[in-house]
């Protein structure tokens, strides 16, 4: 990510009005910190919430990694992908909290949005059991919040054409 060329690329892509997703590993959080705070006029989105290692419950450094990176204004956070970094046959509800609440905390209402990660993520879940895994935090949101995490901010985000939402929990 720190490469010349690719920081050019990354460069250009205000001028064309475009986004970028960034997919990566606990490792590559500074980098993509040092991204971020280069391009801050660059709207970025986390996706995966950096793949944490929540199989083994590692929570430390990407915890610390995770606060610097929310501290830039233009990077987002999609809550998706937790399911096939845990142990695919025994994961709990449990083992996800201290990684989403802690994306929910520093990243907030307006730069965090859901995703299901479909299909990969039925290789460790059913989209039921996927979808429950932000039951906690959905629950202690207002209707207008919700609708905000469930899809007003993605399309905020991708500049996507405001669609009303009927979504009822």
């Amino acid at each position: 990510m720190l490469r010349a060329e690719f920081l050019r690329g990354i460069g250009r892509l205000t001028q064309f009005e475009l986004t970028y997703d960034i997919l990566i590993y606990p490792r590559q959080l500074p980098a993509a910190n040092r991204v971020g705070e280069a391009f801050s006029d660059q709207p970025f989105v986390l996706d995966h919430i950096a793949k944490p290692f929540i199989k083994d419950g590692a929570i430390s450094p990407w915890r610390e990694q995770i606060r610097e990176l929310a501290k830039s204004k233009n990077v987002s956070c999609k809550v998706s992908g937790m399911v096939t970094e845990a142990n695919h046959a025994n994961w709990k509800p449990a083992d996800f909290k201290p990684y989403s609440r802690l994306c929910s905390r520093n990243f907030g209402r307006i730069g965090l949005m859901y995703g299901s990660d479909w299909p990969v993520c039925l290789l460790a879940a059913v989209m039921r059991k996927v979808f429950g895994l932000v039951d906690d935090y959905v629950r202690q949101l207002t209707p207008a919040a919700r609708d905000k995490f469930f899809g007003a901010n993605a399309a905020q985000f991708y500049r996507l054409p405001k669609v009303e939402s009927n979504l009822e929990r």
